[in-house]
């Protein structure tokens, strides 16, 4: 193995080590001399003693960084859409670079709390570890890339946000936010309520895009998801993988900084969940794997709940029951729909597996058990006479779809029965939401 810098890539990274390290070295210095005092100001500062240069050149250094960062992410972006570590390797500097610079800043303003002094550690050592790791990769590059026509720049953008499934991020962003209003009992706060829910965003859509960076064989099997991005190659895997990774990354600095450590851990627990246990094992392991997945897609209101409070109590827990009861009548709707597709792509679902009588009757069953727990919250006086008339309403119209999707079958009932579901969720979460500030 031998290492050159020889290709401008190199270079770069080389050259963004050595002004990191820069930045390191005398901001530890400013930090143990009191040099910091000497200078006050942010970008930039006057010295009023000598001590205060230090200081100075500290800042000027974070400039230099910061611009040397941008060049090698653009570089990245720009000729290394198919290279599979390079891409990625950027891409999480990046976020950690940042990352730790956003965190550092919040430290101070807050006087030092312990969970984001232990971040702002343990980023510096993984940006020193990403780093590395880099710089040895490009190193080991031997030519410059050919770079490769891609798609406009308009349809990669929208590629990209398609790639965050922005239709299932915007349910899960409204339970979040009812989460967080339910909790306060109060509208939040524009600041905790635009972080909240930056954060889920970034965490959801990071999640979906590392969801379709894993399933894209099986996606382009599916006639449903064939003309997705990664499936239909308008963006690389390397993309794919590597936006995922930077959106759920900078989710947890996001939520971590601005909202609270409760809600960070929640948030990235439901990352850890969806990606690892679901999309890579669970689902394709098992004909359960929707109804033991869908803890993925329960978390969301959980995490509002924890930013407005900072706890978690029994109604948070019981919103979380109402989304796991909620998500396998949902998709095996759709299962049903899609029966030939995950078929093809070799995806036990239950109505492949089990046929579609069985499915039919446990679309039936979930149901059931569905509006039983979302009449747990009146019950445990949690909710009101609002929620209860809403619940009732419309847990009387889920149970008749269900119904009709056991007694009559067919695609076109299944479907209506996907369809209305979601519309269900989503007023049955702002029905609590209202309820709560009644």
């Amino acid at each position: 193995m031998r290492l050159s810098i020889r290709t401008k890539i190199a270079r770069l990274s080389l050259s963004l080590m050595i002004s990191i390290w820069l930045v390191t070295v005398i901001g530890r210095i400013v930090t143990q001399t009191g040099a910091w005092a000497s200078c006050i100001g942010w970008p930039l500062c006057i010295p009023s003693e000598p001590a205060g240069i230090l200081k100075l050149a500290h800042l000027l250094l974070v400039g230099l960084a910061s611009v040397m960062m941008i060049v090698v992410w653009r570089t990245g972006w720009r000729e290394y859409r198919h290279h599979g570590s390079i891409l990625p390797l950027i891409s999480v500097t990046g976020i950690l670079f940042f990352g730790q610079a956003l965190v550092g800043s919040i430290e101070v303003a807050k006087y030092y709390p312990a969970h984001l002094v232990i971040l702002h550690g343990f980023t510096a050592v993984s940006l020193w570890i990403s780093l590395g790791a880099l710089v040895i990769t490009a190193s080991l590059e031997k030519e410059e890339p050919v770079v490769l026509p891609g798609e406009p720049f308009r349809q990669r953008i929208k590629d990209f946000f398609v790639l965050s499934k922005p239709l299932i991020v915007s349910l899960l962003l409204l339970t979040t936010y009812a989460g967080l209003v339910a909790g306060g009992k109060a509208w939040p706060a524009f600041s905790l309520a635009f972080w909240t829910l930056l954060g889920g965003a970034l965490a959801a859509g990071g999640s979906s895009a590392l969801n379709q960076y894993i399933d894209r064989e099986l996606d382009r099997r599916m006639q449903r998801t064939a003309r997705r991005p990664l499936a239909e190659g308008r963006l690389t895997p390397v993309e794919g993988l590597s936006y995922g990774l930077s959106l759920c990354l900078a989710s947890y600095y996001v939520m971590a900084g601005f909202v609270n450590l409760l809600a960070a851990l929640l948030s990235l627990a439901g990352i850890f969940y969806y990606v690892l246990f679901y999309s890579i094992w669970l689902k394709k392991a098992t004909v359960q794997n929707i109804v033991i997945g869908g803890g993925a897609g329960a978390i969301p209101p959980m995490v509002g709940w924890a930013a407005a409070t900072g706890e978690l109590s029994l109604a948070a827990w019981l919103l979380f029951a109402i989304v796991f009861m909620w998500t396998p009548p949902h998709f095996w709707a759709l299962a049903i729909v899609r029966k030939q597709d995950y078929e093809n792509a070799g995806v036990p679902m239950m109505p492949v597996v089990r046929g579609d009588r069985e499915t039919r009757r446990q679309i039936l069953i979930y149901t059931v058990e569905l509006i039983f727990v979302t009449f747990l919250l009146p019950l445990f006086n949690l909710a009101g006479s609002i929620y209860i008339l809403s619940a009732a309403i419309l847990g009387g119209i889920l149970l008749y779809a269900a119904w009709r999707v056991w007694r009559v079958g067919g695609n076109k009932v299944a479907w209506r029965m996907y369809r209305w579901s979601s519309m269900y969720l989503l007023f049955l979460f702002i029905a609590f939401m209202v309820d709560a500030m009644a």
